[in-house]
């Protein structure tokens, strides 16, 4: 290091490290480290540069090793969503596939406007060896390495070839971190030569920095414009997306719905939007929603949209918006969600927007007879859910005639049941594919601050434990709990991070619902398909998947496959325990509550038995044309179907 005491000479690697331990976020006065930590899994394209630099700087920025690069990443994306966008956790790779396997989470980050910063490895600037181990050669364009796929998933792409480049690159990246509008993965791209390159950088690069997270003021006549939209309807409706959690607006929105008696309905971002359980409150809405919050918008002659993209799950793929006359509103800091179903915008932040409707709103209710209606919908909806969550209830084999004997004697709703009675004020469930987040979606309580997270702008399966532990992280081993809620085909896909989640100490418990397969798929087929095929897990009966020409093709249609989840879960480290009835569950739970570490519990679920659909429409097209008459069939429902989809511009 020079002793120029205006510059000071480090390594691209020591530099980036250096300039990200001393960047803080700034929302509402509240100050925080923007970059508290790092993950990482260390190969040669990574290990010489950004190791050296980690383990140098090791008290500035803690670091810690992870199992699986994509699953880091999710820890990341999770930590950032349950510190409201203020903070994340660096992620570095190592060149090549170490890299590659961060594209999906920067996918799932950017689609869900989520911060996420990722510092893969990159093959060599100097091309002094090439070509190296790993490396592309792309017949037309030789400057092109596997880590330009992650420009189309990225809201900022930088490949750093020279040290002094991280002068500008590095704010840049900060800024899109920290904006409400653009924020998404940063992909810094560090080729493996230059991350161990130095260069004299002033000195003031690495002083202190405060990015302010900005609340874009609303307009004015924005807000009287929709005011006098929702004074002149009769019956409106508020779908809640994440936004209102991100921009802190839940006392905002609680205001202006009971003021003005507006009933409020949340999509899987949104849920929890509300904090109270009113007569106004309804809950989830959409393909996974429940019928009262879906009847209530069908009969809406106007949609106010507050923080939403309004993606196909929460419209029905544009099915959902009946009423002949019904006209959009929406709120939101992305001018673009302002502007769908040809609604009327206000471009601002969710809680100074609302905070303003209120205002403008003041002495104004909706009439009496839409108020009743929302009560009476919710109303008729509370027994259903009772009774479907209702685990003191024996399961009645001879009411699910379809589902398959297993060992099972609980429904997964009624394992919900149970959690939910387990559930206490600030503990947190995640869920984000598969049937747990559509089956929360529905009948979770997430008033009194019991916090639904659900990730389903991607609906990545294996982003779940991570998410966990990125909860915690971001919470802190307090008296809360964490809970990841998945299916077994999510746990066999993704446990590794189980044994990071020992190895750090978090306290993160895993419920598995086990039901022998990617069940939530295997209805959508029956629905469209009219037949199985691919999704339980079953063993083949006889031959093999690659057989002779002459040989039979046995399909995948034996017994369910014998797998230990348990054992699984203990051999990564776990506290693990296998409940089977509604006692053990409840037990299994409260045992465990301030257990230290990870832990996981396996709890058999009949298969094929789900909650009642919201009477919504979905978009998944079977066959045109099969030689399979009920493929046929399914295909003319779904082309009637089809003429409920309305366009709004």
């Amino acid at each position: 290091m020079t002793t120029n005491p205006q510059t000071i000479r480090l390594t691209t690697a020591q530099a980036v490290i250096k300039y990200l331990s001393v960047q803080h976020s700034v929302t509402d006065g509240v100050r925080r480290r923007l970059v508290p930590a790092a993950l990482g899994i260390f190969g040669h394209g990574n290990v010489a540069g950004l190791g050296q630099a980690f383990d140098e700087m090791a008290d500035d920025m803690p670091f810690i090793q992870g199992r699986h690069e994509q699953y880091m990443a999710h820890i990341s994306t999770a930590f950032a969503k349950a510190s409201r966008r203020q903070a994340v956790l660096a992620v570095t790779a190592s060149i090549g596939p170490g890299a590659l396997n961060l594209v999906t989470a920067a996918g799932l980050a950017t689609v869900n406007r989520l911060p996420l910063l990722l510092l893969p490895g990159d093959t060599y600037a100097t091309r002094h060896q090439g070509p190296v181990l790993q490396q592309l050669e792309h017949p037309t364009e030789a400057d092109a390495t596997v880590n330009d796929a992650f420009r189309p998933v990225s809201r900022f792409f930088d490949r750093i070839t020279r040290p002094e480049q991280l002068l500008t690159a590095l704010p840049q990246a900060m800024r899109v971190l920290t904006s409400p509008t653009d924020t998404g993965a940063v992909v810094l791209s560090l080729p493996q030569d230059v991350q161990s390159h130095a260069y004299d950088f002033p000195a003031d690069f690495f002083a202190p920095r405060d990015w302010k997270i900005r609340r874009p003021l609303p307009d004015p006549a924005e807000i009287e414009e929709v005011a006098e939209l929702i004074r002149a309807a009769r019956r409106p409706v508020i779908i809640a997306g994440g936004g209102i959690h991100y921009s802190d607006a839940h006392a905002a929105l609680e205001r202006l719905a009971g003021q003005a008696g507006i009933p409020v309905v949340e999509t899987f971002g949104g849920k929890g939007a509300v904090t109270k359980d009113e007569w106004w409150q309804v809950g989830g809405v959409g393909l996974e929603g429940n019928f009262a919050s879906n009847v209530l918008v069908k009969q809406a002659d106007l949609v106010l949209s507050v923080g939403t993209r309004l993606t196909d799950f929460a419209t029905g793929s544009q099915s959902i918006f009946e009423y002949d006359d019904v006209t959009f509103a929406a709120l939101n800091v992305v001018d673009a969600d302002t502007r769908k179903q040809g609604a009327t915008g206000i471009l601002a932040d969710a809680r100074l927007g609302l905070e303003a409707l209120a205002q403008a709103l003041e002495g104004h209710s909706t009439p009496d007879a839409w108020q009743d209606t929302v009560q009476t919908e919710k109303a008729r909806w509370a027994p259903i859910r009772t009774q479907w969550l209702d685990a003191d209830t024996p399961y009645n084999a001879e009411d699910h005639p379809h589902a398959p004997v297993t060992a099972a004697v609980l429904t997964q709703p009624q394992l919900i049941g149970i959690m939910q009675e387990h559930a206490r004020s600030g503990d947190t469930v995640i869920a984000a594919a598969g049937g747990p987040p559509g089956d929360l979606q529905k009948v979770w309580d997430a008033t009194g601050n019991r916090h639904c997270h659900l990730e389903f702008g991607f609906s990545c399966m294996g982003y779940e434990i991570a998410a966990g532990m990125g909860v915690r992280l971001a919470e802190g081993n307090n008296d809360n709990r964490v809970v990841t809620f998945i299916g077994d085909g999510t746990f066999l896909m993704a446990p590794t991070e189980i044994l990071t989640a020992a190895q750090e100490g978090l306290n993160v418990t895993v419920i598995v619902s086990e039901n022998h397969g990617y069940q939530v798929i295997h209805r959508l087929q029956m629905n469209r398909t009219g037949k199985e095929f691919g999704n339980e897990f079953r063993y083949r009966t006889a031959g093999g998947s690659v057989a002779a020409a002459d040989a039979p093709k046995a399909r995948l249609d034996g017994e369910y496959l014998k797998v230990d989840l348990r054992q699984i879960a203990e051999g990564l480290g776990a506290l693990a325990i296998r409940a089977t009835t509604a006692a053990e569950v409840r037990d299994a739970l409260a045992s465990t509550r301030d257990t230290q570490g990870p832990v996981v519990i396996v709890v058999p679920t009949v298969p094929h038995v789900d909650l009642p659909g919201g009477d919504v429409w979905w978009d998944v097209a079977p066959a045109e044309v099969s030689e399979q008459e009920w493929v046929r069939t399914l295909r003319a429902d779904y082309e009637q179907a089809r003429g409920r989809q309305r366009w709004f511009g």
